[in-house]
Formats: structure tokens, C-alpha cells, sequence
């Protein structure tokens, strides 16, 4: 896909995102304050449809996820930061033994 065309896609979903959580605002079902970080899911799902294997597309979703969750659901990360280095090295070393079998 052309950088206009990747452009024009990530700029018209941001619009549509945009323009359904002012919506949801508006009508009193849910604050922006905590639907905003859906705009971070869209940036990065778009990044993703682009090009999957895009890192950081993968993280700006998972960190948009996180937000949501926390926004929504009270989801308190510092419970779970105990694990958080664990499980970054096994993410790490999974994704360096793929690597190495191509």
C-alpha cells in the first residue's frame, strides 16, 4: 500500500473513532475521559492492517488496551507490576526463538 493511501486509511479511522466516541459523550453513555484511549487501539490496528509484524503498532494497541481497561474497569496495574518484568523476558525470548528458526 502508498504512503497516501496509509495516510488517507489511518486519518479516516481516527475521524470515524473520533467522531463515534464524541457521540457516546454526547449522549451520556459513556465519558471521553474513558473511552480516549480507543483512539490509541485505532492508530495502532491501523498500523497493524499496514504491517503486521510492526512493533510498534503492536504496542500502541496493547498500551491503548491497557488504558481502556484501567479507564473502564478500574483495572489497577500496580497489583500485577510484580509480573511485568517476567513477562517481558518471555515475550523476548519467544519472539527471539522465532526469529532465529527463519
Amino acid at each position: 500500500m502508498s504512503d497516501k493511501k496509509q495516510s488517507v486509511l489511518t486519518g479516516g479511522v481516527i475521524l470515524i473513532t473520533l467522531g463515534i466516541l464524541i457521540f457516546l459523550h454526547k449522549s451520556g453513555s459513556y465519558s471521553f475521559g474513558q473511552t480516549w484511549p480507543v483512539l490509541l487501539i485505532a492508530v495502532g490496528v491501523c498500523t497493524l492492517i499496514q504491517r503486521v509484524r510492526d512493533l510498534g503498532g503492536w504496542i500502541i494497541t496493547l498500551a491503548g488496551t491497557g488504558f481502556l481497561f484501567y479507564e473502564l474497569y478500574g483495572f489497577d496495574p500496580s497489583k500485577y507490576s510484580q509480573y511485568v518484568l517476567p513477562a517481558i523476558l518471555i515475550v523476548l525470548g519467544i519472539f527471539v526463538i522465532l526469529r532465529r528458526k527463519k
